[in-house]
């Protein structure tokens, strides 16, 4: 990209992410490496993952923040630690802090799903519930930090945090030495700079590419002006990527190592999430299977050689998960939702059914109307819910029901 950012900010290095790596020896976990058969078959080139939902915590999170926390000097250490996250960087602090000997506080917002306020609970953070949004979670742990002395540990604006994600780099050059492409979400931007100072340094030939959700793009158009701009209102189901403005640091780094930065729609992201499930059996966050949606949106980019898809993180929420299983199923073709109308008379449900069942159309649910002014007064409309094996699985039903002669309604 060699786009310039006139604001000095601090450097890393490649010697500061191999010092990382032997810091984190023991603590975090060298994560594993899967292929995906039906991603390599879509794009031409051999897929892998690099399962960063494996790791310690759930993310990626943990590298950075134990970095970040273990360079502090003992009078630092002695005033503990604050934190300010609505899940993966809570966790990734709140172990990290606990390995160190260190207190941590983290500030979470009021609704922040249980199961990861008792995760970081149980990782040794005391936790404070604080604001409807992150932005008045992040400007009360602030608050605490200047009136207690604590350090406010950011979640990707710091040279020390951006070495420790840098990690993952290393590993994916050691794990698979013929990568071509590395695609890396990117949120504020701490993970894909770390990776790309790492991988650069070493093979400027990989291409490393960040993913942002369409709905939260702060890179694209802060590097079209050569500076970290706000956008308004970011709205993604991927919260782990949520961020409204790039950090200084990463910018920096991103701006001139990053060979692009492309987006992707929640329906990409709800289809990759359930790809990861079904067929790699893996559990990944919709932040943490966004370079999975760039695969799905626009598999004929990367054919050049293999590629590695980052799969930072895996914490999600159960019912968040429930929500969007449906929304990926319905993207991928697997739901249709159908009204037509039926004379109101025994057996003509039965009836409706039975042609249904010819298909092999699975019924999750039927409902009636009977009051509205527009049905004849012997008929009844039938909206129908129906799990379906696809796209072409949708128009065979739907030439199905033609042929038994029902008339789909619009």
């Amino acid at each position: 990209m060699n786009y310039r950012v006139p604001v000095p900010v601090p450097q890393v290095i490649l010697d500061d992410v191999r010092g990382a790596q032997k810091m984190l020896s023991g603590v975090s976990r060298v994560t594993p490496m899967e292929g995906s058969r039906h991603l390599s078959a879509l794009t031409g080139s051999p897929v892998h993952f690099k399962c960063e939902n494996l790791q310690r915590t759930g993310s990626f999170k943990l590298r950075g923040a134990y970095v970040r926390i273990a360079g502090l000097r003992p009078e630092q250490r002695a005033a503990g630690v604050v934190a300010a996250s609505a899940g993966n960087h809570a966790q990734g602090v709140a172990l990290a802090s606990s390995l160190l000997g260190v207190r941590s506080t983290v500030f979470m917002p009021v609704g922040a799903p249980l199961p990861k306020v008792a995760a970081t609970q149980e990782y040794g953070a005391e936790v404070r519930l604080h604001g409807q949004v992150v932005d008045e979670t992040l400007a009360a742990a602030q608050e605490y930090a200047d009136r207690t002395g604590a350090v406010f540990i950011h979640p990707f604006d710091h040279r020390d945090i951006i070495a420790g994600q840098g990690t993952v780099g290393l590993e994916i050059l050691e794990q698979c030495p013929e990568v071509r492409t590395i695609l890396v979400g990117i949120g504020g931007g701490g993970l894909a700079a770390g990776v790309a100072v790492a991988v650069k340094a070493l093979r400027p030939d990989v291409k490393v590419i960040g993913v942002q959700a369409a709905g939260a793009a702060a890179y694209p158009p802060s590097l079209r002006v050569g500076h970290p701009v706000s956008i308004e209102d970011p709205n993604t189901m991927a919260d782990g990527i949520k961020v409204g403005r790039p950090g200084d640091v990463p910018f920096a780094i991103i701006g001139e190592l990053l060979d692009d930065v492309r987006t992707v729609s929640e329906d990409a992201l709800s289809s990759a999430l359930l790809l990861c499930l079904e067929r790699a059996k893996l559990v990944v966050e919709p932040a943490g299977c966004s370079t999975v949606a760039a695969l799905l949106s626009e598999p004929e980019l990367y054919g050049s050689g293999p590629v590695v898809a980052v799969l930072s993180g895996g914490n999600v929420d159960p019912l968040l998960l429930q929500r969007i299983l449906r929304h990926g199923m319905a993207a991928a073709g697997r739901y249709l939702s159908l009204r037509l109308r039926v004379a109101d008379r025994p057996g003509a449900l039965a009836g409706l059914l039975a042609v249904l069942s010819t298909v092999d159309a699975n019924v999750l649910d039927v409902s009636h109307v009977r009051t509205d002014p527009r049905l004849g007064l012997t008929e009844v409309e039938v909206e129908l819910q129906l799990e379906t094996k696809g796209p072409e699985h949708c128009a065979e039903v739907a030439r199905s029901l033609h042929a038994a002669g029902y008339r789909v309604m619009d």
